[in-house]
């Protein structure tokens, strides 16, 4: 009898019952990564591994000109949440993809809160309309069964009686920014900061900020990752799997102190 269960018509049905390992090599994994302007969001998605279809509802995708793999990146630009709603059915129906990208949700989110804008006297009600309709359509993309990238804007906000200056994802609403980073396994946080070559010259270095320093908004559900990565998808969802092949010696890390100054 066991993995076996009633229904109400009588009939016995089986449950399906899978290794954990399975479950999580179907659901792919989910990742977010947000930065502030011309940090290098839009440039991660060249290092995702695979067939990629990008929803883009941003005119920046010139930053992945230079890939010398760029045909197996595929592009629809999206204006409309009804339009993204296309590309979810798209994705069902045909498969085939190692990751589908959302490029930028926070970009999306305004081009649907301007659709609202235009249907109600009242903002109150478009904002929350947006939050209903963006966070519907936000986790039906996180359930695919493939990879997950979505990017997001930044938003930054200082603390007028301590100074102290916080980060996070930005979204119109404040509910709805708050809601994201509970969708996702991976939320990253792009920063660059100073360091030195070996030469002594100051150049400025990309990480990916995997932990939350009681300023940024960031999470690895994996417990896998350290503190701060490379801005490199492909190799963190490697790590991930525990399929990272042997990559060169890594420079030293950012630490908490240098993420400061460079914010």
């Amino acid at each position: 009898m066991c993995g076996r269960y009633g229904s109400q018509n009588g009939e016995t049905q089986m449950l399906k019952i899978q290794s954990l390992d399975d479950t999580l090599d179907a659901r792919g994994l989910k990742f977010l990564a947000y930065g502030a302007s011309g940090s290098g969001k839009t440039r991660l998605i060249g290092t995702l591994p695979g067939k990629v279809l990008i929803a883009s509802a941003e005119a920046g995708l010139l930053s992945l000109a230079s890939l010398p793999d760029r045909k197996r990146l595929q592009v629809v630009e999206i204006s409309s949440i009804d339009g993204l709603r296309e590309v979810y059915t798209h994705v069902k129906r045909e498969g085939g993809y190692d990751w589908v990208v959302l490029d930028s949700i926070s970009e999306i989110a305004e081009v649907c809160l301007t659709e609202h804008k235009t249907k109600t006297k009242d903002p109150r009600q478009a904002y929350g309309a947006i939050q209903d309709d963006v966070g519907a359509i936000l986790r039906a993309f996180r359930d695919l069964d493939c990879g997950v990238y979505f990017s997001a804007k930044e938003s930054k906000e200082k603390d007028d009686a301590t100074g102290r200056v916080s980060y996070g994802i930005s979204m119109p609403g404040a509910k709805l920014g708050q809601q994201i980073p509970y969708l996702f396994d991976e939320v990253l946080r792009l920063i660059i900061v100073d360091d030195k070559d070996d030469a002594g010259n100051v150049e400025k270095v990309r990480w990916l900020q995997t932990a939350n320093d009681g300023r940024s908004v960031a999470k690895d559900r994996s417990g896998l990752l350290d503190p701060f990565e490379e801005p490199d998808l492909g190799a963190i969802a490697a790590k991930i799997r525990g399929a990272r092949q042997p990559v060169q010696e890594k420079e030293d890390t950012p630490t908490i102190e240098d993420v400061g100054n460079a914010a």
